[in-house]
């Protein structure tokens, strides 16, 4: 009869003892044998009349050795169920384990040894006490006022006059690389474009007006544009936002279109333009339904911070211990291909991290019964088709939209996918009914640079 034994060899670190007898095996070897004499194909016998000898001469120590481990396996899977053993990974066989002295002339009794990572037990970090803010930006009129504008010029329509007039001058370009000379640099970066002229800094923008097709002007990049225009003209260009030496370049701009947008006017057709599922007859409707729009949306990312913190709070301030030299060991031959020990080294930070919070989010699912269920499937399927569609669904499609859902949700990767997105956004629901953050008004300039100190840090 098998034996299985225990005991702990370092922090949430055991090692599993196997020891199985011939009645252990041999019965299932035996039968094993007769399936094969069923089934071998060998010439000069018919199929299923092969003497049982030449069976266990051709294919007996491969299958003995096969059963052997087989019949570990299942008392090793049975021990760990009975245990209720909650472990990291699968069992990791010691190196102590010689399967070569498995002989089927000799039977015996055989041990294998096995190393498992315990999981551990944990507080979670105290949400009811952690110091967290809740920013709420305001919707001011000058946000609004730029707001409609940008819609009134996503609405309007596009004109070419002969010359630029003033900022609002939309100019197609090429920029094409060249010396401080305005000389075109061989091999250099030649790039086209498209920019309002009040996108250039201020002491450039008098000398466009007047400019056609056509024109060339000569600028250097570090004094054409102001900071955020920029960083965002260099990564088009292919540089790094921050790289200095490529905003000292010189270009030369060519402009080889002069365009207006004439703005919308502000009118019916215009709010359904906007809004096509809403009835709104008058301006002021207008600019509330729009100031509610823009205050959801500040809302959201206010949300999204306050989730950023959360996480933060849970992953710095609840305490777990892990069984590291059983992990970094299956860091290393665990996987599909084996790592080096400094590979193991500077991954297993991140890896503990990860690891640390899948197992927070398993601990608070399970002790507030947090389930994702087929109806979310459904319903997140429906919302990437809703992102897909730009929210454009009408009611005859509906139909399509629900057999679209019921494909999804056959697809093995996008269920693994959105299970976890939706777990995910439950635990952090949850987690936000906890906590207690101080509410505090800020501007969206503020706000804006407190998100990008936080990106920069994570970077």
């Amino acid at each position: 009869m098998a034996t299985v034994t225990r005991e702990n060899i370092g922090l949430l670190n055991d090692k599993i003892t196997v020891k199985v007898e011939k009645t252990d095996y041999l019965p299932s070897f035996e039968k094993a044998l007769k399936e094969y004499g069923k089934k071998a194909n060998i010439p000069g016998f018919r199929k299923g009349m092969v003497p049982a000898g030449l069976i266990k001469k051709m294919y007996g120590n491969s299958v003995f050795t096969d059963e052997v481990l087989r019949s570990v396996e299942k008392e090793l899977t049975s021990y760990m169920q009975n245990e209720k053993l909650e472990i990291f990974a699968q069992p990791l066989p010691l190196p102590e384990n010689d399967a070569r002295q498995i002989d089927m002339n000799t039977p015996s009794e055989y041990a294998f040894a096995f190393e498992v990572g315990l999981k551990p037990d944990f507080t979670l970090a105290n949400l009811p006490h952690a110091k967290l803010t809740r920013y709420k930006v305001a919707v001011t009129d000058e946000m609004l006022n730029e707001e409609i504008e940008r819609l009134q010029i996503r609405n309007g329509k596009m004109t070419e006059p002969e010359t630029v007039a003033g900022d609002d001058n939309v100019l197609s370009v090429d920029f094409i690389e060249s010396d401080e000379a305005g000389n075109t640099i061989e091999n250099g970066i030649v790039k086209d474009n498209s920019l309002l002229v009040k996108y250039f800094s201020e002491s450039v923008r008098p000398s466009l007006i007047g400019k056609k097709k056509d024109d060339v002007i000569l600028l250097q990049l570090s004094k054409g544009f102001d900071e955020k225009e920029r960083e965002w003209i260099l990564n088009d260009l292919g540089f790094a936002k921050e790289d200095t030496a490529a905003a000292d370049k010189y270009f030369k701009v060519l402009i080889t279109k002069v365009g207006l947008i004439e703005k919308a006017e502000l009118n019916e057709d215009f709010y359904k333009s906007v809004f096509p599922a809403k009835e709104i007859k008058t301006e002021e409707e207008f600019k509330n339904t729009l100031k509610e729009e823009i205050q959801a949306q500040w809302d959201a990312q206010s949300r999204s911070q306050l989730q950023h913190a959360i996480y933060h709070e849970l992953l710095d301030h609840t305490n777990i211990e892990f069984p590291e030299s059983f992990l970094k060991r299956w860091m290393q031959e665990g996987g599909e291909q084996p790592k080096t020990q400094e590979q193991v080294a500077t991954e297993f930070p991140e890896f503990s991290n990860q690891l640390k919070w899948t197992l927070i989010i398993d601990k608070i699912s399970q002790e507030n019964k947090i389930e994702v269920k087929a109806d979310d499937l459904k319903n997140m399927a429906k919302q990437q088709l809703l992102s897909y569609m730009q929210g454009q669904i009408s009611d005859d499609q509906q139909p399509w939209m629900d057999d679209y859902a019921n494909r999804m949700i056959q697809d093995k990767r996008f269920v693994e996918d959105a299970v976890h997105r939706i777990q995910s956004n439950k635990v952090f629901e949850w987690a936000e009914t906890q906590v207690k953050p101080e509410e505090k008004p800020i501007s969206r300039e503020e706000f804006i640079k407190l998100q990008e100190a936080h990106q920069h840090h994570h970077h």
